[in-house]
């Protein structure tokens, strides 16, 4: 306890780390406070939120930080952005003019940001008009009917207007506050709804008196272990040993070092989940948000079987396609080679390069099936009767943005402590943080 005393003492005593955490603090204050504003032309005493208390319209109010379902002016959140961020990433790897924009150093990278906030606004525009249409099916008698005439037109432009304010948000937390803006603004709309998850389960095992305070304990526990086996996930890496050749240079000898080459076993992060709950969501909304027709009755409902095999499937699929879209085993190759670095018994070239993708194929599948895993957690949770806004903590989308997100603002601490020579957050070991290759521009 001391120890901790004295470590939060030495981060409020770096006058650059307290002037990050307080930006932060503040500029996530004013995005919560956003939140609780609703929508004009709507009644809050009459607003229904039970229509998103499940399914993937429960994920995207939990993104939102319960902003989707109290139709606030924030009810897109950063998720258009989000949206957009992954499209132009892709494009940077799949189209080649992108690529050479990404190359081009920092002029390229401020054309790319330019795009992304133009294809920002036009994927809010499109969200935007489909919550109008969600409303009127769930939320018609909280409307005005004086205001009807101009409701659509007002709520896509506020709407809009509010995503990208929430993303000015997240850039100004990320250029002079602590971490990713937008991985941030998420964490803290998914945390929000922690304390009503605890209450509401509370409450539910403690009617069932002594044997369901014991249930509620054994609960918790469980999702401790499972958030400490996600850290391990995240963190897992398998080293390859490098041996670099010794380099005589007049009378001065460089090289000769053995070195080791870190490969995540995750090294896609959390792209595959987002992927697969994409094309899930799509049944729900070309059915008009009403999850009792066709597809989207098995596709809106998490703890459906159905629904958790062909999720699982397309994650571990998408981890696959992600880490080869992402992971570049020749350009690494070519690397070790510029630098004078070999594996030992593998020639150098073409054989590194193909023994490097043998071995990131293998680590590969153990982090997709547990990644897959990890996804279909919270559908297990609720077949065993846990409340579906507490299952959502047991896994998915929620627990792996949350649990990452901590992880890199906790890296960012320590670096800053270690650079002023003061003891890390942990007395053993680094806080690893995930790969810059294997997040979203976003960080997710």
């Amino acid at each position: 306890m001391k120890k901790f005393v004295q470590t939060l003492k030495n981060i409020w005593s770096i006058e650059e780390l307290r002037s990050k955490i307080l930006v932060t603090i503040t500029l996530v204050a004013v995005y919560r406070l956003g939140t609780h504003i609703v929508l004009p032309g709507i009644d809050p005493s009459k607003i229904n939120t039970s229509g998103s208390s499940g399914g993937i319209l429960g994920l995207i109010d939990a993104f939102a930080g319960g902003a989707f379902s109290q139709a606030s002016i924030l009810a897109l959140g950063i998720m258009p952005y989000i949206s957009a961020s992954i499209f132009i990433q892709l494009m940077t790897i799949l189209y080649p003019p992108f690529q050479k924009l990404q190359k081009e150093g920092d002029s390229g990278r401020k054309k790319i940001n330019q795009y992304t906030r133009y294809l920002t606004v036009a994927v809010a525009c499109l969200q935007a008009s489909a919550y109008v249409a969600y409303l009127n099916q769930t939320n018609h008698e909280a409307m005005l009917p004086a205001y009807a005439s101009y409701f659509w037109l007002s709520t896509t432009l506020i709407l809009t207007a509010g995503t990208l304010f929430v993303m000015w948000l997240g850039e100004k937390i990320t250029d002079k506050g602590l971490g990713n803006g937008s991985s941030v603004i998420i964490m803290v709309g998914i945390l929000a709804r922690l304390p009503q998850a605890i209450w509401q389960e509370w409450s539910s095992k403690s009617n069932r008196g002594g044997g369901g305070l014991l249930v509620f304990v054994i609960e918790i526990a469980i999702l401790v272990a499972i958030i400490m086996g996600l850290i391990v996930l995240i963190q897992g890496v398998r080293k390859v040993p490098v041996q670099y050749a010794k380099q005589i240079v007049g009378n001065r000898q460089f090289g000769g070092a053995r070195q080791f080459l870190p490969l995540k076993v995750n090294s896609a992060g959390v792209m595959p989940i987002i992927f697969a709950q994409a094309i899930m969501f799509l049944p729900t909304l070309l059915s008009n948000f009403d999850s009792t027709k066709g597809l989207a009755r098995v596709f809106g409902d998490h703890s459906n079987y159905w629904y958790m095999v062909i999720y699982a499937v397309m994650v571990i699929g998408f981890t696959f396609l992600y880490t080869a879209l992402i992971f570049n085993p020749k350009q690494i190759a070519d690397d070790l080679k510029r630098n004078n670095g070999f594996i030992p018994g593998v020639k150098p070239g073409q054989p590194t390069a193909d023994y490097i993708g043998a071995v990131m194929d293998k680590i590969t599948l153990p982090g997709a099936v547990l990644l897959a895993l990890v996804g279909i957690l919270p559908g297990f949770a609720q077949r065993l009767n846990v409340q579906q806004i507490f299952s959502s903590f047991f896994g998915g989308t929620s627990l792996l943005i949350m649990v990452g997100v901590i992880l890199d603002t906790l890296q960012q601490i320590e670096t800053q402590l270690l650079m002023r020579q003061y003891d890390g957050l942990m007395k053993s070991g680094r806080i690893q943080g995930r790969q810059t290759s294997s997040a979203t521009p976003a960080s997710m």
